[in-house]
């Protein structure tokens, strides 16, 4: 099942570790069947506050994601961005083809009725 890397990264001042670690990150996801889906995009915020940018990118799975992440090329390159951009990165587990809610919420409606 895909799953996926996001990053809501904060604005930062613009420094050559940054750079380097834009030119390098390619070739540390690569390996593990990682491509970008979102990368210096402009979004719209409909609800709520977003500010700074978002990065996403694909694995063909959640082990490939953890293993990328976990990676020493990866784990080498990672203080050029967190020394310069603050945010929050988190890996997570796509649904299924063919997916829908109900299940999902038929357990909130038992849930509620519980209660």
């Amino acid at each position: 099942m895909t799953a996926y890397v996001i990053a809501h990264l904060q604005d930062s001042a613009p420094h050559p570790e940054i750079a380097e670690y834009m030119e390098r990150l390619p070739g540390t996801f690569n390996p593990y069947g990682g491509h970008y889906l979102v990368h210096a995009t402009q979004h719209e915020v409909k609800e709520g506050r977003w500010p700074g940018s978002v990065v996403m990118l694909g694995f063909p799975d959640i082990a490939q994601a953890r293993a990328w992440w976990d990676s020493p090329a990866y784990r080498e390159i990672e203080p050029l961005r967190s020394r310069h951009i603050d945010g929050d990165i988190i890996l997570i587990e796509g649904v299924p083809e063919g997916y829908h809610p109900t299940a999902a919420a038929k357990a909130v409606r038992e849930a509620a009725a519980a209660g």
